[in-house]
């Protein structure tokens, strides 16, 4: 978070840039820059995202976990649900109830899709997610290098 922190004004500078022109290249940048930070990252040392955040929950989600904790559906969504502000189905609870104290997901075979995909930069399009990725540069470390080695490149 440091890192984020740091560099917020940085960071919001270079999203303002960069959604400002035209994205040629731009998802191949972010992609290796993405690789190259979960290269020298281990999340597990991290978890912020599970500790932090709610992840936004689907169908198949709520049915795939149902499947994975031999619960019904209905089960899983009145133990771990809960809607939102905004009417989304989420985690009812922070940190997430499958953090295990080391850091590992109890669910991870069977984890959301929105888990599956954080921090949301192997998309196309990349630079429509850029205000996405800004906001998880504040909880996800791994962001915060992402948008430093593009920050660098593209000086």
């Amino acid at each position: 978070m440091l890192e984020a922190e740091k560099n917020k004004s940085s960071i919001r500078q270079f999203v303002t840039r960069q959604r400002k022109k035209k994205p040629n290249g731009f998802d191949a940048q972010i992609h290796a820059a993405n690789d190259e930070a979960f290269s020298q990252i281990d999340c597990l040392h991290c978890a912020n995202c599970c500790k932090t955040t709610s992840p936004l929950l689907t169908n198949v989600d709520i049915d795939r976990l149902a499947k994975g904790l031999r619960l019904k559906p209905s089960q899983v969504v009145q133990q771990f649900t809960k809607i939102d502000e905004d009417g989304d189905t989420v985690m009812n609870a922070t940190p997430c109830p499958f953090l295990l104290s080391d850091n590992a997901c109890s669910v991870y075979e069977f984890r959301p899709i929105a888990c599956r995909d954080y921090p949301h930069l192997r998309r196309k399009n990349m630079i429509s997610y850029l205000p996405l990725a800004e906001k998880n540069a504040a909880i996800c470390p791994a962001v915060a290098v992402v948008f430093s080695h593009l920050i660098q490149r593209n000086q």
